[in-house]
């Protein structure tokens, strides 16, 4: 069984981030990923200076490609649990491989729960879109169809209109409207929709509009969703850690304090597995962090055997 000094699980812009500062610490550090990004579908990363319109893929590669320079491993493989032992952790890779570390970063990201919309999924990414800053740029001036659902749908039909005109909010499951949001919106020029939409009308390969229950079909270019984000951890699990959900209702995630670190001593989270909303840069920022604080902790321990090992020996010489 292999051994190192940090096995970080996932391997994205948290976990790679982590990894590249642990293995700059002169860390053996080894990256367990599954290969299923959350924003694989997505055409370009963006807000990430100097990375902005770079694909997903051509992120993770470059990353990889720094990671394994400073001595870094990288592993392709689902890890299916984890358990704690007199030197740290063990987890449990499909397939029957088994790899030790002293600590763990656990970077496995979440998954985007869509409203239950006939042929929403299949544009997910594409014209389907969640973030307006993440997608916002790319979708402006276009015909825009906000879905309401939650507490959050007049605030995301706003949010939108910033990038375009022409932006109708779907109530669709959506509480109905206060009149201050009615004012609110009317006052931007947001029509609103009342009724349930079923499903997604795609011409050719792009989405041309949304059918409502009663047959109705609003011409759309795009629509804007609020998906349930839930990140959910085999390892977590296995270590007793629970998901909360979110203060705004907008998902499941791991608490940890400001470097990531989480209640079981030794493990550490990053990225969306505990920040809901971060974007790929503040992502790569937890996971540097993350590997900062893994790191000085490995040196505390380190000087700890240390002093035990010289007063052991020293003992050992007096000793008749």
């Amino acid at each position: 069984m292999e051994q190192f000094d940090v096995i970080v699980i996932g391997g994205g812009a948290a976990g790679l981030s982590g990894a590249l500062t642990l293995a700059r610490a002169r860390r053996a550090v080894a990256v367990v990923d599954a290969g299923e990004p959350r924003n694989a579908p997505a055409a370009g990363v963006h807000n990430y200076l100097t990375r902005d319109g770079m694909s997903p893929a051509a992120l993770v590669a470059q990353g990889r490609a720094e990671v394994t320079r400073y001595g870094g491993t990288i592993l392709d493989g689902v890890v299916r649990g984890a358990r704690r032992t007199s030197d740290g952790f063990e987890i449990d890779l499909d397939g029957g491989g088994r790899l030790a570390g002293r600590r763990l970063l656990v970077a496995s990201g979440l998954v985007d729960e869509l409203p239950d919309v006939a042929g929403l999924r299949e544009r997910w990414g594409r014209d389907v879109v969640h973030c307006p800053y993440c997608h916002g740029w790319e979708v402006r001036d276009k015909a825009i169809g906000v879905l309401g659902s939650g507490a959050v749908a007049a605030d995301r039909a706003l949010l939108f209109r910033q990038w375009s005109p022409d932006v109708v909010l779907f109530t669709h499951t959506a509480a109905p409207l206060t009149p201050e949001q009615a004012e609110r919106l009317a006052a931007r020029g947001v029509r609103v929709v009342e009724g349930e939409v079923v499903a997604v009308e795609v011409d050719g390969d792009r989405v041309a509009g949304l059918r409502l229950a009663g047959g109705e079909v609003v011409a759309r270019e795009v629509v804007a969703v609020t998906s349930r984000m839930v990140a959910s951890s085999p390892v977590l699990a296995d270590l007793g850690l629970k998901p909360v959900e979110h203060p705004m209702g907008a998902g499941m995630a791991y608490p940890a304090g400001p470097t990531g670190q989480t209640d079981v001593p030794g493990v550490w989270v990053a990225g969306n597995v505990t920040d809901l909303m971060a974007q790929v840069i503040s992502a790569a920022a937890q996971g540097v962090m993350a590997g900062a604080a893994i790191n000085h902790d490995l040196v505390d321990e380190d000087a700890d055997r240390a002093v035990a090992a010289q007063l052991s020996g020293n003992h050992a010489k007096t000793i008749p």
